[in-house]
């Protein structure tokens, strides 16, 4: 994952319920590694440790757009404002599934609103705002996931044959 070219990454969300949406979505703004030692009371290994972490900002699902088949709608995100504290964050990048393919939604124009700091590491340097809204691109994110259980199943075949043949 590079924060230059492809920094918007999924992760599984904690959330639960007929309405919870399966993902949580970020921008990597920045990777991270330090040598790290705790020396706290609950510590287990007093040496030093690498730790590697992602700092982001996160997305948050807009309330009310309704998407899916039946709506014949993608899944639409924007940027979690900045007044809130929990905006922006670190992230184990073990948690990350996978990269995601983001569509600005062109409907709805830019924004200055979300980030009110006009010059911050969550945009380019030549830009002021940000894209108002995004659309999920599941469609990507499907033909991974069919890819990979073409592969599984394939797989299982050849073993299922061998075992037959044996």
């Amino acid at each position: 994952m590079n924060p230059r070219t492809s920094a918007d990454v999924m992760v599984l969300s904690p959330e639960t319920g007929h309405r919870a949406h399966p993902f949580w979505y970020a921008r990597v703004l920045g990777v991270f590694h330090a040598r790290i030692l705790h020396t706290g009371p609950s510590a287990t290994n007093r040496s030093i440790q690498h730790m590697e972490f992602l700092w982001i900002c996160w997305f948050g699902v807009v309330l009310g757009h309704c998407y899916g088949h039946r709506a014949a709608q993608l899944p639409k995100i924007g940027f979690v404002p900045d007044s809130d504290p929990l905006a922006f964050g670190f992230l184990d990048p073990l948690l990350v599934l996978r990269g995601c393919h983001l569509i600005p939604v062109f409907n709805d124009g830019w924004t200055s609103d979300l980030l009110m700091v006009p010059c911050t590491v969550a945009r380019p340097l030549d830009k002021d705002d940000d894209w108002a809204a995004f659309y999920i691109n599941v469609y990507v994110l499907f033909s991974c996931i069919t890819t990979a259980f073409k592969l599984i199943f394939n797989a299982l075949n050849i073993m299922t044959a061998q075992l037959c043949r044996s």
